[in-house]
């Protein structure tokens, strides 16, 4: 028994590693087939990570845009705020790149002068802006006359958004109760 719990020890050693080198989210499925081992057990391991890093610990494991990451421990936000602003790297959006984004995200895929009547003004900056981020990208054009690009929010959209999928974003009828409630 005891070695079968070693070598479970060890199984989740290594999906421990997977995950803290990947820049991105990991897939389940993905770290069966590296490691050669059922996606269920995999699935276990990842869930006693998960368990371990509750408590005690500066990082802790998320389900994030379809996959698995390690980051920081959520009541740590302050802090790594304060170093970010000191030191590290912050994606700075003005308010009218996020209220593209928004468009984006709740609209998608959505040519640039839909946007732009929703908006009411000229958006092709901020489309610029938006897609040099990697958090919109081109997805086709729109059949019919002049075939408009279509644009769409990336995986690191979910990603910068802490977000497992679009389906997580806030209903409209959310968003009047919350500016309801302010």
């Amino acid at each position: 028994m005891s070695d079968s719990r070693n070598a479970m020890d060890e199984l989740a050693r290594k999906v421990e590693a997977i995950l803290f080198v990947s820049s991105e989210p990991v897939k389940s499925a993905d770290i069966s087939n590296a490691l050669g081992v059922d996606v269920k057990i995999v699935e276990e391991r990842l869930n006693d990570i998960k368990e371990h890093y509750k408590s005690h610990h500066g990082l802790t494991l998320i389900n994030v845009a379809g996959g698995w990451q390690m980051a920081t421990a959520g009541d740590l936000k302050d802090v790594i705020e304060e170093y970010n602003n000191s030191y590290g790297y912050k994606l700075r959006l003005s308010k009218a790149a996020m209220e593209t984004l928004a468009i984006i995200a709740y609209k998608q895929p959505i040519t640039r002068t839909e946007i732009e009547e929703i908006r009411g003004v000229r958006s092709d900056k901020v489309l610029e802006t938006l897609l040099s981020t990697g958090l919109i990208k081109v997805a086709g054009r729109k059949k019919g006359t002049g075939s408009p690009l279509l644009y769409r929010t990336t995986q690191e959209f979910l990603e910068v958004f802490g977000i497992n999928s679009l389906s997580e974003l806030p209903t409209e009828e959310e968003l009047k109760n919350e500016g309801n409630n302010s």
